[in-house]
Formats: C-alpha cells, structure tokens, sequence
C-alpha cells in the first residue's frame, strides 16, 4: 500500500511538473540567456528586469521563431517529469518508513508515534539529495542547449568585428562588403540537440561534465526541504486542530 502510495505521488508530482514547465519555459530561457549574457561597458544599459523580458522575448521571435525560445525543451520536459517524479516518490517512501519507525518506537514505549521535526527534514534532505544525483546530467545538457543559441550569435558579432575592421584596414568598401556582411547576417543560430550536447559535455569534462556543480546543487537541497517540514508540521498541527474542535463539538452535543 506504502509503495503503490508513492509511486501515485510520483506520477501526481512529475504531471504537475510537465504543464509548469511547457508554460513558463520561454521565461526560462530568456533568464537564463540574461544571467549568462556578459554586457560591454560601451554598450548602453539594459532596460527594466521586465521590460528587458519582454524585448529579449520578441527579440528572440523575430531572429529565431518560437524553436529559439523552446530551445532545449525535450531534455528539459523529461528532467521535470524525471526530478519531481522522483522526488515526491521518495519523499513519500521515506515518510511512509519514517511513520512506520515512529509507530514502532511508539510501542516501545518512546515517543508518541508521530514525526518530530528533524525527521521531517532528514526525509525532504535524502529525497531531495536523491533527485539532484540522479537528475542533474539532464539539467546540465538542458543549460548547455538553452545558452547555444546565444553563444553562436556572440561568435558571429565577433566574426562581423572582424570583418569591418578588415575592411577598414584594408580599404574594402562598397558591394564588396555588403555583400560579405549579407553572407554572414544570413547565417542564423540553430539550437542544436540533445545528442551534440552530451557529446560536447563527455568531450569537455567527461563523464564527471555531466554533474558540474552538483556541490552547490546539493547545499541548494536545504531550501526545499525546510520548506516541506514547515508544510508537513503545519499540516500535522492543522490536522490535530480539526480533530480537537471535531472531538470539542462532540462533547457539547452529547451533553446537551
């Protein structure tokens, strides 16, 4: 019952995750081309948080169509479904072992068979420690495919750079150069897929590529779980609340 309990969590969770992430997918992408975009000094200042959103959305529209803000969303559909799936599956086969521990102890004569709070963060820490190892190579070639897009267009600013200051150098005007800088404005970014980016990461860092920065990821783990031992405390206290008002109206009703 305990398992067939967490494996309905599981699903519950990971189809919740799935329609979050197909609709709030392209304010992720542009995030986190924002956090990764180095801007030069003799550039002017971005716009407003929201307003700059708003214009590197559009932006993104009009250079790459609606694939450039869905770059990366098959591996990133499959990490959500894959992260909270596993997550709220353990998180419940952890609490379901955690109340059995307690219920045990209860008839040991120790403790009064319910979950204290250290226990409550100890199973949202191993559930959520457990989500971050086994998920974190998908969220690494999710990163790698949103930001592509962004770093082939840094390279081709960099190619045009160039080609002006060649042809300043070297007197090269007219059709000549228009028709050299044509060429290279013709040549759009593509995202690329899931499989280029797994050979690239294996490439670079290999096998160990495809946990970078799971230290940090996994200190991140806190924030969670003392989020669901607040909910799971202040659940339990709702719940006894009920049932003392519940018990309290009985109680009235019997004695008038």
């Amino acid at each position: 019952m305990s398992n067939s309990n967490a494996i309905a969590n599981g699903v519950a969770g990971a189809g919740a995750g799935i329609i979050a992430q197909i609709l709030t997918y392209p304010l992720q992408t542009v995030n986190t081309r924002q956090q990764t975009e180095r801007i030069a000094k003799s550039k002017p200042k971005p716009p407003t948080a929201a307003a700059g959103t708003l214009l590197q959305i559009l932006h993104v529209l009009q250079t790459e169509g609606w694939g450039g803000l869905y770059s990366g969303l098959k591996p990133s559909l499959f990490g959500t479904a894959a992260s909270q799936g596993i997550y709220y599956y353990f998180y419940q086969l952890f609490k379901n072992k955690a109340e059995a521990i307690a219920i045990v102890r209860k008839h040991k004569g120790r403790g009064d068979g319910t979950l204290g709070i250290f226990s409550w963060l100890v199973v949202a820490a191993l559930a959520g420690s457990l989500n971050v190892l086994l998920t974190n190579p998908i969220w690494v070639l999710v990163t790698r495919m949103q930001t592509h897009t962004q770093a082939e267009r840094k390279i081709m600013e960099s190619k045009k750079e160039a080609l002006l200051k060649e042809a300043s150098e070297n007197g090269l005007i007219g059709s000549t150069l228009q028709e050299k800088l044509d060429e290279l404005e013709s040549t759009k970014p593509h995202p690329y897929g899931t499989i280029h980016a797994a050979r690239e990461v294996y490439t670079e860092a290999g096998i160990r590529g495809f946990w970078k920065g799971i230290i940090p990821t996994l200190i991140m783990v806190c924030n969670p779980s003392i989020q669901f031992m607040i909910y799971e405390t202040s659940l339990k206290r709702l719940k006894e609340k009920r049932s003392a008002n519940k018990h309290g109206l009985k109680n009235v009703s019997a004695l008038e």
